[in-house]
Parts: structure tokens; sequence; C-alpha cells
């Protein structure tokens, strides 16, 4: 079987101009702070947050909206659980699913919002086999107009127990008026050569609530205009949105794939609920050979992507990507439209 090997080396200066196209340098300095302690801005016009031991809980006004969860002793890896509209409709699944209302499969591995690896230099961090261990919040969390944004630092560990890179999560949490936006940026500084494997596991993703699958009546399209789990999978998109109408009020969660990642995604949509943003599973999407991205010890990759919690009609998906694609290009100005 052949294999190609895609080298992404960040250096101060690329000697090979194609490389210089795929992946934009990235200078990523270790910043170490206190743990974040129980607070909550008094100041917060929009949204407002609850540090606690193992997450943080997020709220716009008196609506719980969010728990981003930095440890678990079941689910090794930050993620976002339990997600709802700014009205309070849940759009992804019940985190843990609920017996007789949710589908059980893969509770640990599916938990809400996630970026996640099934292969890196053979370890797997999809399926909790090794693990993200949260080690301080470089950027502790701060909201400023109608944004909340913090920034963690992990280890990733290998099942040998070595770290095979530090991984700095720089999130933000936008108002929008359909609902609201999280913007995460992620760097990962090789501790040694690492190698980002071919899998359909690979990348961001979500599980929408059962009532918005596809199975239950929802609908997934995505930026080329396909429609549907099964004509969207495998196929390149800056964007792809899971919806459906629940108490006659259309919702969902929108994913979106920054086109400054060093390739394109490609989509592992499910009909029972699960969409992936994947740049890695070249071969296991069917899109070409054998893809195995080498970062250097020492050097670092970026990846950002977006999601957005939508509720209402009239959503404008093209428009919602473009704000993403400003907030990522400016990423100190906090938007000043309020959510509905």
């Amino acid at each position: 079987m052949r294999i190609v090997f895609d080298v992404v080396v960040l250096l101060l200066a690329f000697s090979a101009p194609i490389l210089a196209q795929e992946v934009q340098p990235v200078v990523q300095s270790r910043v170490v702070a206190d743990p974040v302690v129980a607070e909550q801005d008094s100041n917060a016009k929009f949204f407002s947050f609850v540090s606690q031991e193992d997450r943080l809980s997020i709220s716009f006004g008196k609506q719980a909206i969010a728990d981003f969860v930095f440890q678990d002793p079941k689910i090794l890896r930050p993620y976002f659980s339990n997600l709802k509209t700014s009205d309070g409709q849940q759009v992804t699944r019940n985190h843990p699913p609920r017996e007789g209302q949710d589908a059980m499969d893969h509770d640990t591995m599916h938990p809400g919002i996630w970026l996640a690896f099934g292969d890196i230099s053979g370890n797997d961090f999809w399926r909790n086999k090794a693990s993200v261990v949260h080690r301080v919040f470089s950027e502790k969390p701060v909201v400023s107009g109608n944004e909340l944004r913090f920034t963690t630092e992990s280890d990733m560990l290998g099942t040998d127990g070595r770290v095979l890179s530090v991984m700095t999560n720089r999130i933000r949490l936008l108002a929008r008026p359909a609902g609201w936006m999280i913007v995460w940026a992620a760097t990962f500084q090789a501790e040694r050569d690492i190698v980002f494997g071919d899998q359909e596991e690979m990348g961001f993703g979500a599980r929408v609530a059962t009532e918005l699958t596809e199975k239950n009546g929802g609908t997934m399209l995505n930026s080329k205009g396909l429609a549907s789990a099964a004509k969207t999978w495998g196929q390149p998109s800056v964007w792809c949105d899971y919806y459906g109408t629940v108490a006659e009020r259309e919702m969902g969660v929108m994913l979106m794939a920054s086109s400054a990642n060093f390739r394109e995604s490609w989509w592992h949509n499910r009909n029972y609920g699960l969409m992936v943003a994947n740049p890695f599973g070249r071969k296991a999407m069917k899109q070409g050979e054998l893809s195995a991205v080498l970062i250097k010890q020492e050097k670092s990759l970026e990846l950002t992507f977006g999601a957005l919690i939508h509720s209402g009609p009239g959503l404008e998906r093209d428009a919602e990507y473009a704000h993403f694609a400003e907030a990522i290009r400016k990423p100190n100005i906090s938007p000043t439209i309020p959510m509905e």
C-alpha cells in the first residue's frame, strides 16, 4: 500500500512554497497562570459563567446554555455538553444519554461538541485510550461585551504516559442574532515528532439532540447545497448544518471549518446525529491516498473550527460562516449584536 506523507512542519521560514501555502506559521508561547477559581462576572451583559472544579457552567441571562468540561474521569479530553439555544431548547444529545429517550451508543465518545483524534502516532484520543490532561487556564474566563473567552493548556499523553504534544485551546463564545457561536482554535506544540493519522474519527464533532437526527425527521445540509447524511458524507465543505423542528421552531447545530486550516475538511456524517469536520481522513473518507500529517518536535500545527447554535427561521448560513471567518481575522474585536 502506498503511503503519502503530508509533512506539516512549521518553521520560521519555509523553503518549499507548497508547504507555505498549506500551513501558516504559528508562534505559540506558554503562558502559565493560576487555575481559575469559582467566580461569576457581575458585569456580564449577555454571557455569564460559574467556574467549578471540573467545568465552566455557562449561561445567557438566567438560561443555562452549556458546560465546558475540562476534567472528566471517563471522557479524557475537553468538550462542551448539553448545549442549548438561548431560549433553552437542547440541540445536542443529553449527556449522559437518557435511556428510553436517547440512543445510548458512544456515550463517552459523543458528549456534545468536541475536538478529538483517533490516531496521533498510534494513540487514540477519540476512544479515550489516550488522554488530554488539563494543566491550567492560561487565560482565565472573562466576559467582554457580547463575548466570553478563555484559554486552556493541556498535555496530550500517549498510552505510555509520555507527552506527545501541548494542546492550547483558545475558545470564544459570541452572541449572534440567531443564537450563539463557538470559535475553537487549537494549537498542537509537538514535544516529539508526531503524526496525525487517517481515520473517520479525526476532527471537530457534534452529536445532535435525538429530536433533530435525520432518523427522526431532521435535515443535514452542507455549503455545497448537498442534503442528507449519505450525500454529505466524505464530501469537502466549509460548513455543515444539522437541524430540525422542535415545538414548531427550527433549530440546530452548524459546524464550520476555517479556510485557514492546512487543508479543507471532509465530513463524517451519520443519520443518527453525528457530524464531524475531518481534515485528516483522506483515504478513510474516500478522497485519495492515505494521509499522514507529520509535526516535527518543537514545531506546531493550528486548527480552527466553529459551531453555531441556532434557533428560528431564515438562517443565513453563508453570512454566519462569513462572521466566523471575520472573528478569526479580528480576534480582539467583540461583536455588538445581541442575542434574541
